[in-house]
C-alpha cells in the first residue's frame, strides 16, 4: 500500500462528483462516498481565490468523524474577470458562460480539506486556462450532447469542449477536473 500512514483509516470522499471518484480510484485509494447537502453561501467580502477552500471546509464541517475515519472534501470555482462562474442553472446560463470564456483566460481554483477526528488541513490550487475562440454552434453542440450543468464554468476539460477549446493550461490538469491530485497525494502522505 502506498499510504502506509493511512493503513488503519477508512477514507470518506465527501462528494458525489464522478470525476473526483475516478481520480481518487486512479490514485489507488479505497474509499466510500458520502455527500451531504450544505449551504454554498460564502461571505461576500471573501477573496475570490479563498471561496473554494472556504466551501471545502464548510462541507467538511457537516461530518462528525470516528477515530479511524479520514474525510476528503473539495470544491471548485471558475474565476473570470474577478467574478465566479458557478454551475449553470440551465442551457442559456451554460451558453453565456462558455461564450464569456471563449477566447479568454480564466482561473480554475480548487479548495481541498483533509480531516480526521483530531486534525484538519486545507489548501487551494490554481490553474490558469486559456480557451480558443469557440463558435455558437460548437457551444450549442457541447451543451446539447454533454449537458454540463454539474460543472463550475459549464465545462469539463476531459470532454469534447476541452479537446477542441482549450489552447493552453498552466498548472495542474487534474485540478481543472476537480481535484489537484499530485498535491493531494503529497498532503495525504504527510497527514
Amino acid at each position: 500500500m502506498i499510504f502506509k500512514n493511512l493503513k488503519e483509516k477508512k477514507i470518506i470522499l465527501g462528494s458525489s462528483s464522478q470525476r473526483r471518484q475516478e481520480l481518487l480510484n486512479n490514485m489507488g485509494l479505497k474509499f466510500r462516498v458520502e455527500a451531504k447537502k450544505f449551504d454554498e453561501k460564502f461571505p461576500q467580502n471573501l477573496n475570490l481565490f479563498k471561496v473554494s477552500e472556504h466551501l471545502a471546509l464548510k462541507k467538511a464541517s457537516q461530518f462528525i468523524l470516528k477515530k479511524n475515519e479520514l474525510l476528503i472534501t473539495s470544491d471548485t470555482t471558475v474565476i473570470l474577470n474577478n467574478s465566479i462562474l458557478n454551475k449553470p442553472k440551465n442551457s442559456n446560463d451554460a451558453f453565456n458562460m462558455l461564450k464569456n470564456i471563449s477566447g479568454k483566460k480564466h482561473i480554475v481554483n480548487t479548495g481541498v480539506c483533509i480531516k480526521s477526528k483530531d486534525k484538519i488541513f486545507s489548501f487551494n490550487e490554481k490553474t490558469s486556462v486559456w480557451f480558443n475562440v469557440i463558435s455558437k454552434n460548437e457551444i450549442e453542440y457541447y451543451i446539447n450532447k454533454y449537458k454540463p450543468y454539474d460543472k463550475a464554468g459549464s465545462y469539463g476539460i476531459q470532454e469534447w469542449i476541452g479537446f477542441i477549446g482549450i489552447k493552453e493550461i498552466k498548472g495542474c490538469y487534474y485540478n481543472v477536473m476537480g481535484l489537484p491530485i499530485s498535491r493531494l497525494y503529497k498532503k495525504l502522505k504527510e497527514f
